[in-house]
């Protein structure tokens, strides 16, 4: 899965060598990807799942953008932490163990963040919920690429993080010259 995933973010990185560097293009991707995936489960939870009805819980009764909310971060945390370990950030010099822990308290972060953001646009602002999930989208992903690059996923010294990003930059040519004579012959025929 990681080399399929590497291989399609490393074919598409020469269109945009130029405006950023392979590492950001890859949390581009991979955020963007789980992002997308992110609304769908959302918009699909609550107006299919919930039929925008409130839901009863044991608990408490849960707003129906807020439940939908819950579905699709259920899904979308454990791709997220995957993607960001082994594709984004794979030359983290912090133990997997603490990565986890710092990756939970990020996400709990975010999730304090969705839920105040997706409350006070729609609730406030009166937008409604898809619109306020998109925002809210915006803002939590700038915070999140910033703390997961110096804070969840750090590199421990500069040199190491150049020498991360040299490594990064020689495995994607690599990769497009192990697909360059297969595109070639596929082009021959």
């Amino acid at each position: 899965m990681k080399n399929l995933i590497n291989a399609a973010i490393n074919a598409f990185y020469p269109l945009f060598r130029r405006f950023m560097p392979l590492q950001t293009f890859r949390y581009a991707a991979c955020g963007g990807g789980n992002t997308l995936l992110d609304i769908t489960l959302f918009y699909l939870s609550y107006h299919f799942l919930f039929r925008e009805q409130i839901v009863h819980t044991p608990i408490i009764p849960l707003q129906p953008y807020t439940a939908a909310f819950m579905v699709s971060f259920s899904i979308t945390f454990p791709l997220g932490f995957y993607m960001s370990r082994t594709i984004v950030f794979p030359g983290s010099t912090l133990r997997g163990r603490i990565q986890l822990f710092r990756y939970f308290m990020m996400v709990l972060i975010c999730i304090g963040l969705n839920y105040i953001f997706i409350k006070l646009f729609v609730e406030q602002c009166h937008l409604y919920p898809t619109v306020a999930k998109i925002l809210t989208t915006f803002i939590v992903v700038a915070f999140s690429f910033i703390a997961q690059k110096n804070f969840t996923f750090k590199v421990e010294s500069a040199e190491e993080e150049a020498l991360l990003e040299a490594e990064t930059v020689v495995e994607a040519e690599a990769l497009q010259k192990e697909n360059k004579p297969e595109m070639e012959g596929s082009r021959q025929r």
